[in-house]
């Protein structure tokens, strides 16, 4: 063969690094288990959304089409979710600067090296999407769902993913990733999603006068979800079409072709880091270990003897938790910057509706939208921090040397729980004083804004004036929101103990809390709905559904809005019962875990 087709066939077909993970993550059962996963979420959406008692034909064509929309959605959610799983061995196994320099004494380039580390993972990936496009092929026999729009949304779940992986290489290749940036891949991608969607929210146009259609907009091609809505759902979501206006190629492509322009954008992206980190890749080698930068500037240059000791209170576990995770000065920086920035956002959302930039409406979705992504941002921070403080120090030895110590199980399990809280207390206050900010306003009645704070609902055949926000709701929804993050700290801590390692207890934790938060939010969305004043009740059971419910009660509790007074004092009372679950909750894991924790321990040791 000649020389020029072996290094051709090495760049993939038969690229060491690309053969090693394949062959590897095919024989590992949690791989088959998210595999299995995957496919029956798949297979139970579209049974649930065919299923009905009428049969006629264009009963079925229809079933089928919202079927098929149904699973485009969820599969890219899923791919979403599922790509930085897969990815998690470049952010966290090559991420270490030795895993490269021994990858580099190898006779293999740089791009070959990129390239394998790279799609050795995405293989996994692009099988899920292979194994469910006979799903969405059976759609088809019903009639109404048109072969180019599965292949389209498709392509659009393949290119997500593609980005998704070429950055978790890319944060390896930098230096820039670690165990810890699992989590924060997941975090970036719901904040990325729910800012380019709530931008969007606020820059539709209607078609036509009085229409319910509107046109695409410019974050239309920088979204996958609003992609897939341009694509399956025009009757109300249409892409704008530039001929006749002079606009350019570019122009015409990004409004007209949101598919096309979604699907270069993220080939272009992908390129361009595979191409920095093959340029980057060969650095790595002569990386030396530097302080930070803020510690070289500020640092002291006193000795260990003149240090004064430290007061580490009454647990030592949690003062050690809280200071262990606060040396690092990015975790400092980016804990008062996601409180500044968060304040910040919701404050500037006010000043542009007291000056009229933003109406009571507008102001209300882009409420919604920052404080919906900081609610979920701080959650999955929870459930990471957690999943991680026993099993990393298990990982790393820590925990033999602290059970040699007169510490019981009991006082270590509450220094975790009080040290990851106090960690994580400038975060959790973002919601709750965002949301503070906009009961005050509303109170205030904006201070004399024209056009007051109300936004009029359509409730029954009647059309009410609503608040902006429930002024109660900074109240009930920061004191589930409390109880529901210490709650998520327990099922990680839970995991972190039953868990080898670190990537493993993580994995566990979220799929548990996103179990736990799907049926939570799914029970309480129905029952607020149709059922008056006990849905309100249920409805506060979940923090998501509460915010909802506090900035857009016409959602969440439709069935109690006959009685604006009742549905108000049914979320504070379902509030308060929500606070005392969870609390009680809290302290039975604990009890729990008191007991069987040496047991857990012992049976682990010598595994990490």
């Amino acid at each position: 063969m000649p020389a020029f087709l072996i290094w051709l066939s090495r760049l993939l077909p038969t690229n060491p690094i690309c053969l090693r993970l394949v062959e590897g993550g095919s024989r590992r059962v949690r791989h088959l288990m998210i595999r299995g996963a995957y496919l029956g979420i798949l297979m139970v959406l579209l049974f649930f959304a065919l299923a009905g008692s009428h049969s006629t034909l264009k009963e079925l064509a229809q079933r089928g089409a919202s079927a098929s929309t149904t699973a485009a959605f969820a599969q890219v959610a899923l791919i979403c979710i599922l790509t930085p799983i897969f990815m998690a061995g470049a952010l966290a196994q090559e991420s270490s600067p030795r895993t490269w320099e021994i990858l580099l004494t190898t006779p293999l380039n740089a791009l070959q090296i990129v390239l394998g580390s790279l799609f050795g993972r995405l293989f996994f990936v692009f099988a899920l999407l292979l194994g469910a496009l006979p799903l969405f092929v059976m759609t088809q026999s019903f009639g109404g769902v048109p072969g180019s729009a599965i292949l389209a949304s498709t392509w659009v779940a393949a290119a997500s993913a593609m980005v998704m992986g070429a950055v978790a290489v890319t944060l390896s290749v930098v230096g820039g990733a670690g165990k810890r940036s699992v989590f924060a891949f997941y975090a970036a991608v719901l904040v990325y999603l729910f800012g380019t969607w709530a931008v969007d929210q606020l820059l539709r146009t209607p078609i036509a006068v009085g229409s319910d259609a509107s046109f695409t907009t410019f974050c239309t091609p920088l979204n996958p979800f609003l992609v897939l809505e341009s694509l399956l759902l025009t009757n109300t979501y249409q892409p704008h079409e530039m001929a006749g206006t002079g606009a350019g190629v570019i122009a015409s492509t990004w409004y007209g072709r949101p598919v096309t322009t979604y699907g270069w954008i993220c080939v272009l992206l992908t390129a361009g880091m595979i191409t920095a980190c093959t340029l980057a890749v060969r650095r790595i080698g002569g990386r030396e270990v530097r302080l930070p930068l803020l510690r070289r500037l500020f640092g002291r240059a006193t000795s260990r003897a003149a240090r004064q000791a430290r007061k580490v209170g009454s647990n030592p576990i949690a003062w050690r938790e809280r200071h262990l995770r606060s040396g690092n000065a990015a975790a400092v920086l980016g804990r008062w910057a996601f409180l500044a920035v968060g304040l910040a956002a919701g404050a500037t959302l006010l000043i542009l509706h007291r000056t009229q930039s933003l109406d009571s409406a507008q102001l209300r979705l882009g409420l919604g939208a920052l404080l919906g992504a900081e609610t979920l941002v701080v959650l999955f921070t929870a459930i990471n921090l957690s999943a991680t403080a026993v099993s990393r120090e298990r990982e790393d030895g820590t925990l033999d040397l602290i059970l040699t110590t007169p510490i019981q199980p009991g006082p270590y399990l509450s220094g975790k729980l009080l040290g990851l809280i106090e960690f994580l207390l400038p975060m959790m206050l973002v919601p709750p004083l965002t949301l503070l900010f906009a009961s005050i306003y509303v109170m205030a009645n904006g201070f004399g804004v024209p056009g007051g704070v109300e936004v009029t609902e359509l409730i029954g055949t009647a059309r009410v004036p609503m608040p902006i926000v429930i002024p109660e709701g900074a109240l009930t929804f920061g004191a589930v929101f409390f109880a529901f993050t210490a709650f998520c700290i327990m099922v990680g801590l839970q995991w972190s103990i039953r868990s080898k390692g670190t990537i493993g207890s993580t994995l566990a934790a979220v799929g548990v809390m996103l179990a736990i938060a799907g049926i939570l939010g799914l029970c309480g969305s129905a029952a607020g709905a149709s059922i008056p004043v006990v849905g309100a009740v249920m409805v506060a059971l979940s923090p998501v559904n509460l915010l909802v419910a506090v900035v857009s009660p016409n959602t969440a509790v439709s069935a109690s809005l006959e009685d604006p007074f009742s549905a108000r004092v049914a979320l504070l009372v379902g509030a308060m019962i929500a606070v005392a679950v969870y609390v009680a909750i809290v302290f039975g894991m604990r009890a729990t875990m008191t007991r069987t924790f040496m047991f857990t321990v012992r049976r682990l040791a010598g595994t990490n």
